[in-house]
């Protein structure tokens, strides 16, 4: 997918989902919060090229799998994370894949495991 502004690993696993070597799951509200994140001044030059991010959310909205999240109870202290874990639960996920640090601390959650992109990586290939 030209114009993804993430690479490297987290680039690696996107594109394994698109070539359907794996399920990719996200939902509304944290398409919703990406496009928040995408408008704060500090992402805006470096996107520009990218229509502040507009290739990147149409990349998202290829998962193959868009759900309402599930109700989580509160696992860490921002709620868009709680997010994460609820859309994960939602679609009966084995992976969180993140870079988020709060939610890489707390490894896994109802059989979920939370890992970072490298991570994920090796567990597709050993998979």
């Amino acid at each position: 997918m030209s114009g993804f502004f993430w690479n490297g690993a987290p680039r690696r696993v996107l594109n394994a989902g698109y070539e359907g070597k794996a399920t990719l799951a996200t939902s509304s509200p944290l398409i919703a919060e990406l496009r928040v994140v995408l408008s704060r001044s500090k992402f805006e030059q470096k996107y520009t090229t990218l229509d502040n991010g507009r290739e990147s959310r149409n990349g998202l909205y290829q998962a193959n799998y868009l759900s309402p999240p599930a109700p989580s109870p509160r696992i860490v202290s921002d709620p868009d994370d709680n997010v994460v874990i609820g859309t994960a639960l939602a679609a009966q996920a084995d992976l969180i894949v993140t870079g988020d640090r709060a939610l890489l601390a707390v490894a896994e959650y109802q059989s979920i495991r939370i890992v970072s992109a490298i991570e994920a990586l090796r567990l597709l290939v050993a998979g």
